[in-house]
């Protein structure tokens, strides 16, 4: 094992994705690597950390075993010992969470291209924004970084500190492209304005009506991006131009524009969803920058919108399959917390890719490919023959 975990090439769909020259390159960027040899090299412990995420709630030991099984099988182990627990813990504070940060942020793309079913409409690549909140170990460190929200059932407050999320979804191979994490406290409109840097033209990127604000729209449009967000319904979009389609221009102030001298124009989208159980009575109503009602149709986009959802669906990919329902956190500190999330992320990534490849292979949907058989799938890759690993 002391030649055969530096190399570490047979780890399955991890190392498919995130091959070891990748891993040590970004390890060496950040400054995690070693001065010496040690029982857990950095790219070890990154391929641990992914592992955990893998195979989540499982143990360290349990799945440093199903990390090292393919290797011991094919006799690649040699003199190299099971490390104790206590070893695991210290290397993952050795190697902290700016590694698995660098890895998503290079390895973070869009995966899909003009033939996959249901990622583009009218040559716009479909894109999402939302956020989420992860709960955390009860520590004190980690209240202290993280906070810890109120109790809406009375003055006490919740049982576990949370982190905040926010996340840009392509949403035809509900691939996360960014992420930004921080404290509870933390608004999803401060996160997702720095959502911004992986915007650019030709993408339609979708948010809910909490998202609506002047200065967020601006950003996002100045890198090329279009956008379909909601509107409250008691936010005033007067007429300014009725459109052919029943949708009308209008205009949207900053709140800072008291004298409303700088606006923002956008495109008025009003509908009611009729027989639909659960519809909101007083209908919906949606802002566009596009706004050539004969290029975008109203209706096409008004049926368009329903599309936001996916990004919740994603979101429970990550929180509920692979993590594992109403599970917690388990690092202690914070940057254990920031660690276990990137790391979270980066396996969704993986598995994500894995079902866009085998469906174009296929010629099919990557939505038809099921999540929970390629995570299945996946985890059986791992203890696998090393070096045998195909979509």
């Amino acid at each position: 094992m002391a030649e055969g975990v530096p190399e570490l090439s047979g780890l399955g769909l991890l190392t498919w994705v995130y091959p070891p020259g990748l891993v040590d390159r970004v390890v060496a960027a950040c400054g995690r690597g070693e001065q010496r040899r040690r029982l857990l090299p950095a790219r070890l412990v990154v391929y641990v950390v992914l592992g955990l995420a893998l195979f989540s709630p499982a143990s360290y030991l349990e799945v440093l075993r199903h990390l090292v099984e393919g290797l011991r099988t094919a006799g690649l182990c040699g003199t190299w010992r099971m490390p104790a627990k206590s070893s695991l813990f210290r290397a993952r504070d050795r190697l902290g969470p700016e590694p698995l940060r660098v890895l998503f942020a290079a390895t973070a793309r869009p995966l899909a291209d003009e033939r996959t079913p249901g990622a583009f409409w009218r040559r716009l690549r479909l894109m999402a924004v939302d956020g989420t909140c992860w709960d955390v170990a009860d520590s004190a460190g980690n209240e202290k970084a993280f906070g810890r929200p109120g109790n809406t059932r009375g003055p006490d407050r919740a049982a576990f500190p949370q982190v905040r999320m926010a996340a840009l979804v392509e949403l035809g191979t509900h691939a996360v492209l960014d992420a930004e994490l921080d404290g509870c406290r933390v608004g999803e409109l401060t996160l997702s304005a720095r959502l911004v840097r992986s915007a650019g033209p030709g993408m339609l990127v979708l948010a809910g009506r909490e998202f609506l604000g002047v200065p967020l729209w601006r950003a996002f449009t100045a890198t090329g991006a279009h956008l379909l967000w909601r509107v409250s319904a008691n936010r005033v979009l007067p007429v300014q131009e009725r459109l052919a389609d029943g949708s009308w221009l209008s205009r949207l102030h900053a709140g800072t524009d008291a004298k409303k001298r700088d606006p923002v124009r956008v495109r008025v989208i009003a509908y009611r969803l009729t027989g639909v159980p659960g519809a909101e009575e007083n209908g919906y109503r949606l802002v566009t920058d596009l706004l050539d009602a004969q290029a975008y149709p109203a209706a096409e986009l008004a049926a368009l919108y329903h599309r936001r959802w996916e990004i919740e669906s994603v979101l429970g990919e990550i929180k509920t399959h692979q993590r594992g329902a109403k599970v917690v956190l388990s690092s202690k500190t914070p940057d254990g917390v920031r660690q276990q999330i990137w790391a979270h992320l980066l396996v969704h990534r993986a598995l994500r890719e894995l079902m866009c490849r085998t469906a174009a292979a296929r010629g099919a949907d990557p939505d038809r490919i099921s999540f929970t058989d390629t995570l299945r799938a996946a985890r059986r890759s791992v203890t696998a023959s090393p070096g045998i690993f195909s979509p």
